[in-house]
């Protein structure tokens, strides 16, 4: 078993006896709960991409030969933009922090502070033909794998319109060529593929956290049974780490050494130092058969150690049973008691049976009618100490 598991203090026996979810069920539950380890790296993750890109785009709108590069039309407005992006990001990061509605909600904001920002960065830099709409792609399809398989195409709805409605703002400036909504609509169409395309990798990722999730209900039920067993049991145990710390000790082998001392992380030698003596010597002599006894914290009982050796490190972490002497004392006294009752009665047997047979005996002469009456005297004799020989017996 894990000892680290087992080091906290007690805990009631917990079982989860619930039905237990099943993939299936969860892909068509509503995704209401809080966000998961896994969708939080995925946040993460877009959270540092989304401040790469803003932060990227501020610098290239400052400098001439990033607006060359990128083409970028009104470099003012982009800057401006993504600022507020950057912004926006380091506050979707603090959501974390704050308690929120749950995974569905978070990914709703995301892709809404997404399509919006990437729309305005596409106006600010002429439109679809600058080439700045790829950004989009990664953010939909990040959020479309955490999102409920309708929310993901609400996630790649939301980007398209927002590529259109740029578009038709810089085709109504006065510079605007008229065009660009057939680029506008690739792209739109390419991130609804993206959106498609990341659905079954998120209905696998649903079903093996589902899977993880009944596995650590599984391991918490084990952990806290097992805990439960060893604080129970009526043998003493103690675990001693390979620096002669208590890392696990039940009920009983607490009130052997005291409950003011021996408590999980405690050194052994302040609980007794005669039983850490006795440790270090079965370390020294590991086939001795008699290691010595030590005397309980009450005085009253001299106790037994056994050691065990656990795993193969060395120094190794050490099992100790604690056994009380008075009680296997106490356990042989009942074995010799119950032989000698067994032996009782079968010497009790083995007399009955002759003295009944002269009794019997007895009991036939004096019923001999040719018997003198000196003779039935001596049979009665022989009646009365068979009766009396038998309530002996």
């Amino acid at each position: 078993f894990t000892v680290a598991s087992l080091v906290e203090s007690h805990a009631p026996l917990f079982c989860y006896i619930g039905p237990m979810p099943t993939p299936a069920a969860t892909r068509t539950a509503p995704m209401e709960s809080a966000p998961s380890d896994l969708a939080w790296r995925v946040f993460g993750l877009v959270n540092i991409y989304r401040l790469l890109v803003a932060g990227g785009l501020f610098t290239a709108s400052r400098f001439t030969v990033g607006r060359e590069t990128i083409s970028i039309d009104r470099p003012v407005e982009m800057a401006v933009i993504c600022a507020l992006y950057f912004l926006a990001g380091i506050g979707l990061i603090a959501l974390r922090r704050v308690p929120f509605g749950g995974l569905r909600a978070l990914t709703l904001t995301h892709s809404v502070v997404d399509s919006a920002a990437m729309g305005f960065v596409l106006w600010a830099a002429g439109g679809v033909a600058s080439g700045l709409g790829i950004l989009l792609l990664l953010p939909v399809a990040a959020m479309a794998l955490l999102a409920y398989h309708r929310d993901a195409f609400f996630t790649a709805a939301l980007a398209s319109c927002a590529v259109l409605l740029q578009q038709l703002l810089v085709n109504l400036d006065a510079d605007g060529n008229g065009g660009g909504y057939i680029a506008a609509g690739v792209l739109g169409a390419v991130i609804f593929i993206a959106a498609m395309l990341v659905r079954p990798l998120a209905n696998r990722l649903i079903a093996s956290e589902a899977l993880v999730r009944r596995q650590e209900v599984d391991l918490a039920n084990m952990a806290q049974l097992s805990q439960y067993i060893v604080q129970h049991l009526r043998e003493s145990i103690i675990v001693v780490d390979a620096q002669d710390r208590i890392r696990l000790i039940n009920q009983s082998a607490a009130e052997i050494l005291g409950n003011t001392n021996a408590w999980p992380d405690a050194l052994l030698g302040e609980c007794s130092p005669r039983l850490l003596f006795l440790l270090s010597g079965w370390r020294q002599h590991r086939n001795a058969q008699e290691i010595g006894t030590f005397a309980a914290l009450d005085g009253s009982r001299l106790i037994q150690p056994h050691f065990a050796q656990l795993g193969n490190m060395q120094p190794a972490p050490v099992l100790i049973f604690l056994e009380d002497t008075s009680l296997l004392a106490e356990k042989v006294q009942q074995s010799k008691l119950a032989a000698l009752g067994r032996l009782s009665a079968s010497i009790a047997h083995e007399i009955r049976t002759p003295v009944g047979a002269m009794s019997h005996a007895g009991q036939l002469l004096a019923e001999n009618g040719s018997t003198s009456p000196e003779d039935r005297r001596l049979t009665q004799i022989i009646r009365d100490n068979a009766e009396r020989v038998s309530r002996i017996i």
